[in-house]
Order: structure tokens, then sequence, then C-alpha cells
């Protein structure tokens, strides 16, 4: 796998006590990302240039393109003048599928959002994640967030990047993803989590960014039935949260948060159970 620099040196001048001081700050790369298959390309995204393996299985799973990480096999990292090619290899069947779709999408006007052809797409119907047992403590909340604020080297770098995780209760973060976009870091993320083996309905999504419905969409893709994050929820995320059987949690401040939809998984607790 090539590595590539995801952060470069920037010049600045900051006023500090009244005063104009000149000076440096590190700041993340961000860089055009282009996910192709069979040759084609499907989607072109801004992305911190890390973690490109589990960001092409994570967008491979949440796009729809496959249900399972054996259905890629094979992924090629390529570098070019102005950007990254990330070349994805399918299996016969599912390339066949791909494929189709593009023949039945020809011609439409896109919406406008990112890897998304229609409106219908947008809006699709989402996996019923009401059937997992998993049950999340009020500390385990509080301790997931805790955990993911110190998982974030690059965050500690810049100040600039989202980061998403994956919790498992007894066990703590399983996987941490960081990228400018706060979609991009959770595609990384449930490529991480797919790519090795994991199942994504025992353990809760938390990310450090708002919860717009594209987020909660992923993580029902990626069969999390708890979505946890320090910002807030869409109107829109918190209906589609709730017809999806999904665990809502936002606003995560300290010891205290807000439960959205199905808040029969969260139980109260002492915060002294907090490692």
């Amino acid at each position: 796998m090539v590595d590539f620099a995801t952060t470069a040196r920037a010049s600045e001048t900051a006023r500090r006590n009244g005063l104009m001081h000149g000076g440096f700050r590190i700041v993340p790369e961000e860089v055009p990302i282009a996910f192709s298959y069979g040759g084609s390309a499907h989607a072109v995204m801004m992305a911190t240039p890390a973690d490109l393996e589990d960001f092409a299985i994570g967008f491979s799973l949440t796009e729809g393109i496959i249900a399972e990480r054996a259905e890629i096999s094979g992924i090629e990292v390529v570098a070019g003048e102005q950007g990254i090619d990330v070349q994805v290899s399918l299996v016969d069947d599912v390339a066949d599928r791909l494929r189709a779709r593009r023949r039945s999408m020809a011609g439409p006007v896109g919406c406008g959002l990112c890897g998304i052809e229609s409106i219908e797409q947008a809006v699709r119907p989402m996996p019923d994640v009401s059937a997992s047992p998993l049950a999340l403590s009020h500390a385990d909340i509080v301790r997931a967030v805790s955990l993911l604020n110190e998982a974030q080297p690059l965050h500690r770098e810049t100040r600039a990047v989202h980061g998403a995780a994956f919790y498992r209760p007894g066990k703590g973060l399983l996987a941490v993803r960081e990228d400018v976009g706060r979609h991009n870091a959770l595609d990384k993320l449930c490529g991480a989590v797919i790519g090795c083996g994991e199942s994504g309905d025992d353990g809760a999504v938390v990310v450090t960014s708002r919860l717009s419905v594209e987020m909660v969409q992923k993580a029902a893709i990626l069969g999390s039935p708890v979505l946890v994050a320090i910002s807030a929820p869409t109107a829109l995320a918190i209906r589609t949260a709730e017809e999806a059987g999904m665990t809502l949690v936002a606003l995560v401040r300290g010891e205290d948060f807000e439960i959205f939809t199905h808040p029969h998984r969260i139980s109260s607790g002492s915060i002294a159970d907090v490692a």
C-alpha cells in the first residue's frame, strides 16, 4: 500500500494577546480520490489520503455496490498528478450487477449528493436493526466518546478532521478512522469493521460530527443499532433512525447526553463504572 502525506505545514500570521506573530500550523491534506470499478470511474470524493482500502470497502458497502467484503476481489491504489485513483475489482456477478445499474441510470440528472445518482437513492429504505440485542449503559456512552477523543492523532495535530469509531461493550474501541469529511470517516470505519470480519450489529458507531441522514444510513447498512455523536441530529436523521429501529444518542457532553430514538437500549448506571 502506498503511503501518502496526510498533513502539510502552512505559514500563518496569528494574533495573540493583541500582537501579530508569524508562524506555521499543521493542516490536513485534502485530495481528490476516485473510485473506479471495472476501469470506469464511479465517484470522486475529496478526502484525507489515508486508509484508502478501508475507504474503498466502506464506500462500496454503503453505496450498495457490495453486500459483503468477499464481493471485492482486489483493490489497487494508483497515484496520479492531481489525485488518487482507487481501482476496485468486483467478483463477476457483482460487476455485472453494477454495469446493469449504470445502464439503467444513464440519463437522469443527479441530485447533487456524493455518490448518489437519484433522489430515490437518497431516501432509499434502510435495513431494520431493531432485532439487535445490543444494550449500552450510561457509562458506555460516556466511555465511548472519551475513548474516541483520545484516539484521534490527526485531529490532535490539525484540529480539522472528523473521527468515527466502533465501540463494543466490554472491549472498547475496535476501530477508529479519521478524515476531513464526516461521511468519509464513517465509510472508512465501515470498511475497517467488515474488512476484519467483524459484525456491526453488536457494537455502536461513535462519531464526532453532527448526525445527518447519511450518517444514519451508513450506520444502518453496517448493521449497528446505536449511533452516538457529540453534536445534534437533523429531523430527517431522527425519523430515519426511528424507522430503522436505531437508537440515536447525540449531544454527548461529559456525563450528559440526549437520546432521540429507541431509548430502551441505554440503561442508566453509575458513572463511577467508567474506566
